[in-house]
């Protein structure tokens, strides 16, 4: 089996990388890492060394992350399907890219050849319903990708408040979202603080957060 690496992706915490192998009249794919931008001509790269076949199966189990960028990537296997008139799938989809797939109304055990998929031509009516569902996902996942790059700091945060005042998991989230509510500050913002100020030497909240610290200490643990 032989690898190829999609280059235009490198410094991403997780890049995307595609092992290729050919049995026969069969190519299999299998794919690791983050379909973000630039995933999609790092397939049409791929599809397009291929020798004449009669079928590509992308194994997609190794796929951590994926925004609407996998859609493209999805319509790239599509197209080089229906020109060659070869048949493709795309399976094994992780617990995220499913719910990407569910959100733009495909398949996620089998997106290109389940039950509903499209073969006719779209009318325009479903092309803009399409679009702002699309609009909608891109804020999710935008949203997805904050929280997974944040969720640290919030987990310390909320570790620090339990063992400073023997609360629970959820007390403490608790009074992480109040205090964020009442000093209009971002919830990042206010468990970096706290966890600052266990280590020490961090910087020195200003007085409407600590003010709204000691609100939502006092209304979520007495």
């Amino acid at each position: 089996m032989s690898s190829a690496t999609n280059t235009s992706l490198v410094g991403r915490l997780d890049t995307l990388a595609i092992d290729t192998g050919v049995d026969g009249g069969r190519a299999v794919l299998v794919a690791r890492g983050e379909l973000i931008h630039g995933c999609a001509d790092a397939l049409g790269r791929i599809l397009a060394r291929l020798p004449d076949i009669d079928r590509v199966d992308l194994d997609m189990t190794g796929v951590t992350f994926m925004d609407t960028a996998g859609l493209q990537f999805l319509e790239v296997l599509d197209t080089y399907g229906r020109s060659r008139r070869v048949r493709v799938t795309a399976t094994g989809w992780a617990e995220q890219p499913r719910r990407v797939l569910e959100m733009a109304g495909l398949d996620p055990d089998d997106p290109l050849n389940g039950p509903g998929t499209r073969r006719e031509p779209v009318p325009s009516m479903v092309v803009l319903e399409r679009t702002q569902q699309l609009d909608r996902l891109r804020t999710e996942v935008e949203q997805l990708r904050q929280a997974i790059a944040t969720r640290p700091v919030i987990d310390q945060a909320r570790g620090i408040l339990m063992a400073t005042h023997a609360c629970s998991s959820d007390q403490a989230w608790n009074v992480l979202r109040e205090a964020s509510q009442l000093s209009n500050t971002k919830l990042r913002k206010v468990a970096a603080v706290i966890t600052a100020g266990a280590e020490g030497g961090g910087p020195v909240p200003s007085p409407e957060l600590r003010r709204a610290l000691r609100t939502a200490i006092d209304r979520c643990l007495n």
